[in-house]
C-alpha cells in the first residue's frame, strides 16, 4: 500500500528558516524581494502606481516590532493560503501569477527567512477591491489567516510585513543595522526604499546598460574606491545579452594570490545576490573583480550564490572573451600600458596563453623572460639567436647560465611558473620556431679538449683524483673554457637526476615498491655525473701539479664541494661530510705542527 511522507512542519520551518540562509541579514533581502515583486506585479496592470518600499525598525514603531510596508499589488485570502502557507509546491504560483521572468524570488518561501530574527511574522495585505487580510505565522510551523479588524484594514492595495523579534535578535532589528543592509541589498532597485525617512537606494547602475552607451571611466572608478576599497587599474566594460547581464570588471591595482580568489559582487534584476559569487569568471581571469547585473541567471536556494547551468558556462566564457579582449587591445594600441600590467599580472596572462593561442602570442611579444644575455621577450630572443634554446627549471639555469655565456650559447630560463610549458607549446602556434632544451653534454662538447701529450702528462693526477670521487658516483674530467675564474664545473644529466630521485625513492620504499624502483633503475643505467676540472683556471693547473696523493684527494674533494654550491645542487649527507673533511684535511696541511696533551 502506497503511503504519504509524514512532514513535521515545525522542522521543515527551522530547516529553511535556520540552515537554507548563510546569515540572519538576509531577511531585509527577502522583505525587499517579496515587496519588489508585488509592486512588479501591480505595475504591470498599472504602470502609473507608486513604487515604494518603507521600513519602520523598532525605534521607529514604539511598540517593540519591525514592519515593512510596500505598495505592491496585496494578496487575496485564497493567494495568502497559497502562496503564504505551501513550501515547494510551484504549479499553483504559476497560475496566480507570481513565478513570472521578471521577477525577483518567489513568493512565501523567503518569508519564511524572517524566522531568523522574530517568533511571529504578521502579514496585513489587501488586493484591489478585495477585504483586507490578516496571515499570522509563527516559528514552530503554524499559522492563521482571517480578515483584518477594521482598524488594521488598508486604504490603498498592498502588503504590511510586521516582525515580532526574537529576545536573540535585537542586533539585527536596529535602524543602522536595517539602513545599511537595505542599502547593500537595494542600493540598485528602481523602487524608492526607505528606512523611516532615509533613502537607501542610488539610482540606476552605474555602468552602461546598454550596448554601445559611453562608459565614464572617471565616474567607475570613482565608484570602484568608495565600494571596493580600490582604484582599479582599469576598466572593462561587460554584457552578456542572453543572460541580460551588464556591468564592469575592474582590472586590479596589485598582485593576488590566484589561489585567493575573492568573488565577485552580482545583482539579479538589481537585488544583490552576493558580494563574493564565485565562477563568473574563468579561473585565469584572477585580477578582475566583476561588479555585475543580470536577469537571466539561476541563483540557488538560498539566493546567495549562482547556480552552475550551462547559462552559467556561457556567461564565464563569454565573459573571458571580453577581458581577453581587453588584453589584445592593450597589446596592440598601448604596449607601455600592457607591460605596466603584465609586471603586475604576468601569472594570470601565461596561465590564459596556456591553452588559448591568441595570449600565447602576446606573451611571446610582449613578456620579458631571463635569459643569460639578458632580459629580453621569447620572440626578441630568437631574432637574435635562432633557436630558442632554455633551462627547464631555475637550478638548471643557475647551474649552466654564467658558463654557457662565456662558450656564447644563449639559453631562456624557464623556470619560473608556466615558463617551460609556454616555450614548449610555441612551435603549436608557429611552426618556423625552434625550440632546444640545454642539456649538460650540449656545454661539454664545446669545452677544448686539452693536446694529448697534456692530457698524457696529466693521466696519473687524474687517477687521483678519480680515486678520491670514486665513493660518490663521479667522474673527473679536466678540459679547457671559459670563464677562466671558474675552476671546476659539476655536470649532471637528466638521465643521472632521474636516477638520483630513484634512488632517493627506493630508500623510503617498502620492499615490493622497492623492487619495482630497482628494476626501473637497471633498465635504464644513468651517464654518471661529471666533474669537469677547468685547465684554464690558474689554481687547477697548480693542482695538477702536486705531487702528494694525500693532498692532490683533499683539493679534488674540496673543488667538487665548491662546485656544487656554486652550482646550487643539492647536498646529500655523503656530500656534506666530504665538505666537512676537505676543508678540515686542508686546514690541517695548512697550519702544521705539534698537538701538545
Amino acid at each position: 500500500m502506497d503511503r504519504t511522507f509524514q512532514v513535521d512542519l515545525r522542522g521543515v520551518v527551522d530547516l529553511l528558516s535556520h540552515h537554507l540562509y548563510g546569515s540572519p541579514r538576509v531577511y531585509v533581502r527577502e522583505l525587499l524581494q517579496n515587496a519588489v515583486d508585488a509592486i512588479t506585479a501591480r505595475r504591470s496592470t498599472e504602470p502609473d502606481a507608486p513604487a515604494r518600499v518603507r521600513i519602520e525598525p523598532p525605534e521607529l514603531t514604539g511598540d517593540g516590532t519591525l514592519r515593512v510596508h510596500d505598495t505592491g499589488i496585496g494578496l487575496t485570502e485564497a493567494q495568502v493560503h497559497e502562496l503564504l502557507a505551501t513550501i515547494g509546491r510551484s504549479s499553483k504560483r504559476d497560475e496566480l501569477g507570481f513565478s513570472r521572468h521578471e521577477f525577483l524570488g518567489q513568493f512565501g518561501i523567503g518569508l519564511l527567512s524572517c524566522f531568523l530574527v522574530a517568533d511571529e511574522i504578521r502579514v496585513v495585505t489587501r488586493h484591489a477591491d478585495e477585504p483586507t487580510v490578516l496571515w499570522t505565522g509563527w516559528s514552530d510551523g503554524r499559522y492563521a489567516v482571517r480578515l483584518a479588524e477594521p482598524e488594521q484594514a488598508r486604504d490603498e492595495p498592498g502588503t504590511t510585513v510586521t516582525l515580532l523579534p526574537r529576545r536573540d535578535a535585537d542586533q539585527w532589528l536596529g535602524v543602522p543595522t536595517v539602513t545599511e543592509l537595505a542599502r547593500l541589498y537595494g542600493s540598485l532597485l528602481p523602487v524608492d526604499v526607505r528606512v523611516g525617512d532615509t533613502p537607501t537606494t542610488a539610482g540606476p547602475p552605474p555602468w552602461p546598460t546598454t550596448p554601445g552607451a559611453p562608459v565614464d571611466r572617471a565616474a567607475l572608478q570613482r565608484y570602484a574606491q568608495e565600494l571596493l576599497g580600490f582604484v582599479p587599474f582599469d576598466v572593462v566594460p561587460l554584457s552578456v545579452p542572453e543572460a541580460g547581464l551588464t556591468g564592469v570588471a575592474f582590472i586590479l591595482p596589485t598582485a593576488v594570490n590566484p589561489a585567493a580568489r575573492a568573488g565577485h559582487r552580482v545583482y539579479l534584476k538589481r537585488m544583490l545576490l552576493s558580494e563574493h559569487a564565485d565562477g563568473l569568471l574563468p579561473e585565469w581571469a584572477f585580477f578582475a573583480h566583476c561588479v555585475v547585473d543580470a536577469s537571466e541567471l539561476r541563483p540557488t536556494a538560498s539566493r546567495e550564490a549562482l547556480y552552475e547551468d550551462a547559462l552559467l558556462t556561457t556567461v564565464r566564457d563569454a565573459l573571458g572573451d571580453q577581458i581577453r579582449g581587453w588584453l589584445v587591445r592593450l597589446a596592440k594600441h598601448d604596449p607601455r600600458r600592457l607591460g605596466e600590467f603584465l609586471q603586475v599580472h604576468h601569472l594570470g596572462v601565461k596561465a590564459l596563453a596556456m591553452h588559448d593561442d591568441e595570449m600565447l602570442r602576446l606573451v611571446d611579444q610582449w613578456w620579458p623572460m631571463d635569459t643569460n644575455v639578458g632580459t629580453m621577450t621569447l620572440a626578441e630572443f630568437r631574432q637574435r639567436h635562432g633557436v630558442l634554446r632554455y633551462a627547464a627549471s631555475l637550478d638548471e639555469f643557475r647551474q649552466l647560465a654564467a658558463v654557457a655565456a662565456a662558450q656564447d650559447v644563449a639559453v631562456v630560463n624557464g623556470g619560473y611558473t608556466y615558463d617551460t610549458e609556454l616555450i614548449e607549446r610555441l612551435p603549436t602556434v608557429d611552426r618556423s620556431v625552434l625550440i632546444e632544451r640545454l642539456e649538460p653534454s650540449d656545454l661539454t662538447t664545446r669545452f677544448e679538449i686539452l693536446d694529448p701529450a697534456t692530457e698524457l702528462a696529466l693521466r696519473p693526477f687524474l687517477t687521483g683524483a678519480q680515486r678520491a670521487l670514486e665513493r660518490l658516483g663521479c667522474e673527473v674530467v679536466i678540459r679547457a673554457y671559459d670563464p677562466v675564474s671558474l675552476p671546476a664545473l659539476y655536470l649532471v644529466s637528466r638521465s643521472a637526476a632521474f636516477h638520483d630521485q630513484l634512488a632517493a625513492s627506493r630508500d623510503k620504499a617498502d620492499d615490493l615498491w622497492g623492487g619495482v624502483l630497482d628494476a626501473l633503475a637497471a633498465s635504464a643505467p644513468p651517464d654518471r655525473p661529471q666533474l669537469v676540472l677547468n685547465h684554464r683556471n690558474p689554481l687547477v693547473r697548480r693542482v695538477t701539479t702536486l705531487a702528494d696523493p694525500e693532498l692532490v684527494g683533499l683539493a679534488v674533494e674540496a673543488l667538487y664541494g665548491q662546485a656544487l654550491l656554486l652550482g646550487h645542487h643539492p647536498i646529500r649527507a655523503a656530500d656534506a661530510a666530504l665538505l666537512n673533511s676537505s676543508f678540515l684535511g686542508l686546514l690541517g696541511r695548512a697550519v702544521p705542527g705539534v698537538t701538545r696533551d
